[in-house]
């Protein structure tokens, strides 16, 4: 199988933890995008869905499917939102935000019952922080914002490089309007100090730490499925 092939299997081993009548939220992602494609199928055979997208790219797949959509401000609790995830360890803790949706991708996951993480096997680590971790900050004082995230990675007992994510020679700009400094980490101590700390600071909008969200993950192996529950 290849890696894509073990992304599809994943999204569509989650279809069967969904059923009509359902209100959805539909991750981002090249992961995500299988699961989003699946649900566009149940559609077409009858099933009821209202799903809320945690991006405007999975806001227009899900609108070219026909997938029924609406808002948080029309429809604040969801009962599942399926999404994957850049890494993910043993406790379910993730990191998030590669594709830069990470402030949407948590409120929608933070307003539904539950939150299934799909993801091929490759994603699954002992240690969160090979993979850099984004944070979203407003560009509004931007350095200063950076001279803070330094100081929260010490005192949190962390270290690594700050870089500005950079698309077509630009600055990425967020859905949200902001940009990402991705935190290149190696690994990662005591992630929910470090949560803390990031949350803490003026100017840091959110960060690709999910921690206490995820309660089942979906992962595809050569194998096969495997599931992982909290």
């Amino acid at each position: 199988m290849t890696p894509d092939d073990r992304k599809k299997a994943a999204a569509l081993a989650a279809v069967a933890h969904i059923s009509s009548g359902m209100k959805l939220g539909l991750g981002t992602g090249s992961t995500a995008k299988h699961f989003v494609d699946a649900v566009g199928e149940k559609v077409k055979q009858g099933w009821d869905l209202l799903c809320v997208p945690t991006s405007e790219a999975t806001r227009k797949q899900a609108e070219s499917l026909g997938i029924r959509l609406t808002t948080l401000d029309e429809t604040p609790v969801l009962d599942v939102t399926v999404d994957g995830a850049d890494e993910l360890d043993g406790e379910l803790r993730l990191i998030k935000g590669g594709g830069g949706a990470l402030l949407r991708e948590k409120i929608v996951a933070s307003s539904s019952r539950k939150m299934i993480v799909i993801a091929d096997d490759s994603k699954k680590v002992a240690t969160l922080g090979k993979f850099p971790l984004p944070v979203e900050v407003v560009p509004f004082g931007l350095k200063a914002t950076g001279i803070k995230i330094d100081k929260a990675l010490a005192w949190s007992g962390n270290k690594g490089a700050l870089t500005l994510r950079v698309r077509d020679g630009k600055p990425f700009v967020t859905d949200n309007g902001n940009v990402i400094l991705d935190c290149a980490l190696g690994r990662i101590e005591s992630p929910e100090k470090l949560a803390a700390a990031l949350s803490s600071i003026p100017g840091v909008v959110d960060h690709g730490l999910f921690i206490g969200m995820a309660s089942l993950a979906i992962i595809a192996t050569e194998n096969g499925v495997e599931t992982l529950e909290k």
